[in-house]
């Protein structure tokens, strides 16, 4: 078998230019931390990184703004500001918008942006990037072989298919003249630099010793985290399927949460219970500020990352090309009633609060996720949407964002949108907390006393049990009834969850053999289910059961089921 070593030798590797393509949420943190890391590999110098942004209308500016040590568009994370600023005062770290200036670059991460459409990935960013990079790096000086790092976001088989062949195209051959690896990112707004230093980090490489290198490279920023050596295709289907657990967690607790509702039942005991059942000791009932961690998560509308909504679907890309049926998965019935959230949340508050045609609504917060985040795959703008599409007075408000963000504008959403929130509460007779920004906990004594406002929606469980005063102001909240759940209900809540795990790991297990069977070129590319669900775990997501079922008997109480506890096909 080959080995990534033949061509470039841990102990005689040297590294003087790192190339970093898209100084976005991913990329400018790497950029950054890699040049303040000062790394010496080979050399007695600290390697140079070298930061490419495209030269578009909308992101051009960012090349002139790192080059200045001034990266505006950071203001909520001081900490990077700090270090860009002392990368490029002490030269290691520029950037351009010439790519031709990283052809002679020891090691490249592409950072740039992917999306999706249905169950495809929308690679149009990706693959001019990677053509624009190919076409520079054959410039590159004799003898070099140049580490290309993939972070953005693939489906499953992108690096050994596509990426493969756009470079082999340009006279570039894995495991030849360069070699690719893929080492996805998982950053959190507000804390980017916490998020490179302190997550763990798949390495994955398409043959043996790729994923050395990659670890060398990374150990200099990753401090406080592990980083797993793996292949390509592993790494890709665990990063997907890690945000794929979160979101079928999300849509099984907002379904229980939509049960009690409609029951008058409190869905907090029934989370608090149910979850000292599955850890089997007291979890308390966490505020919106502690992560959603494994078993019962409180429900919102929003899911609380950009990055878990709609990736998901990338698992089934090749599945669904080949003509395989994905009606039975569990994982993509999980984002359909994510994505069904918003307007669920809504009509329900019509049911407590009654008809809201010809009232002013205000939808306070437009992130993706509380305190400083993006607004990409927003479950506001979802629901502003809905209201525009059906002649609702509403308006829009974000601390963290401005009309012109490229979510809002994309979604048309400018003219309704208001960073004063005193001017929106003032005109407001019904207010929706979406996004649960702190200063929502801090403005809830004005929210409360404002005799304009005649209902509050919790639609991201902001407050704890206790609540604010609500001075005779209706105040609705996701899933929590007045009335205590039986303990049939929470056995019941407790076996439906255990059943959803067997069956999701049987879906995976499914889809793992799928890949295997039709994209494993050899052995040290296999996926085994232990290694995914091993990093689901170590992600901190809590278990992940060994049992696979396809056939379970499906929990029942009283005539409801979880629509997510299907047959599957797969």
């Amino acid at each position: 078998m080959f080995n990534s070593r033949m061509l470039l030798n841990p102990d005689s590797w040297k590294v003087n230019k790192i190339g970093v393509i898209g100084p976005g949420a991913v990329g400018m943190p790497m950029a950054a931390l890699l040049a303040d890391a000062r790394i010496k590999i080979g050399s007695d110098k600290p390697a140079k990184v070298t930061v490419v942004q495209r030269d578009s209308n909308t992101s051009g500016w960012k090349k002139d703004a790192i080059n200045n040590g001034t990266p505006a568009a950071l203001t909520n994370e001081p900490e990077l500001c700090k270090i860009i600023a002392r990368a490029t005062r002490e030269g290691l770290l520029t950037a351009t918008h010439d790519y031709n200036l990283i052809c002679d670059a020891d090691v490249v991460l592409v950072c740039v942006k992917t999306s999706v459409r249905k169950l495809e990935p929308d690679y149009n960013t990706l693959i001019t990037a990677v053509k624009d990079l190919a076409r520079a790096l054959k410039k590159r000086p004799a003898g070099k072989i140049p580490l290309v790092i993939f972070e953005s976001t693939l489906a499953p088989t992108t690096v050994s298919t596509l990426i493969w062949d756009l470079f082999d195209k340009n006279g570039l051959t894995e495991g030849k003249n360069i070699l690719l690896g893929y080492s996805p990112s998982n950053v959190t707004p507000g804390r980017l630099v916490q998020s490179v230093r302190n997550c763990d980090k798949l390495a994955g490489g398409l043959h043996p010793g790729t994923s050395d290198l990659i670890e060398i490279i990374y150990k200099n920023i990753v401090k406080g985290a592990k980083i797993y050596q793996t292949n390509c295709l592993t790494a890709e289907i665990a990063k997907i399927f890690i945000n794929a657990y979160r979101e079928v967690r999300m849509a099984f607790s907002s379904e229980i949460a939509w049960y009690c509702q409609n029951k008058n039942i409190d869905f907090g005991v029934i989370r608090e219970k149910v979850n000292q059942m599955l850890f089997k000791s007291l979890v308390r009932n966490k505020i919106h500020s502690d992560l959603n961690f494994a078993g019962i998560s409180f429900p919102e509308i929003c899911i609380g990352e950009h990055c878990y909504s709609k990736e998901s679907g990338l698992l089934f890309w090749r599945y669904s090309d080949a003509g395989n049926d994905t009606a039975g998965s569990i994982i993509l019935k999980a984002r359909q009633i994510n994505e069904e959230t918003p307007v669920v949340a809504f009509k329900q508050s019509e049911d407590h609060f009654g008809r809201l045609k010809g009232n002013r609504i205000a939808l306070l917060g437009v992130t993706s996720r509380f305190n400083p985040g993006y607004a990409k795959n927003s479950a506001t703008l979802v629901l502003a949407n809905y209201l525009r599409k059906r002649r609702f007075s509403y308006i829009l408000h974000d601390p963290f964002l401005k009309n012109d963000d490229p979510d809002i504008l994309k979604n048309g959403q400018e003219n309704f949108f208001s960073n004063d929130l005193d001017e929106v509460l003032q005109d407001a007779d019904y207010i929706f907390i979406c996004t649960a920004h702190d200063i929502y906990i801090e403005y809830s004594d004005r929210i409360f006393s404002n005799n304009k406002v005649r209902g509050v929606m919790d639609a991201c469980n902001i407050y704890n049990n206790s609540g604010p005063d609500y001075n005779g102001i209706k105040y609705n909240r996701i899933g929590f009834g007045r009335e205590e759940p039986s303990q049939e209900l929470i056995d019941f809540v407790y076996q439906a969850y255990k059943s959803l795990e067997k069956l999701l790991a049987f879906e995976l297990s499914g889809l793992v053999e799928f890949y295997n069977t039709n994209f494993v070129f050899d052995s040290f590319n296999k996926v085994n289910f232990s290694d995914i669900k091993s990093h689901v775990t170590d992600s901190s997501e809590g278990f992940f059961l060994d049992e696979r079922a396809r056939t379970e008997k499906i929990p029942d109480y009283k005539g409801f089921r979880s629509k997510l506890l299907t047959q599957l096909k797969i």
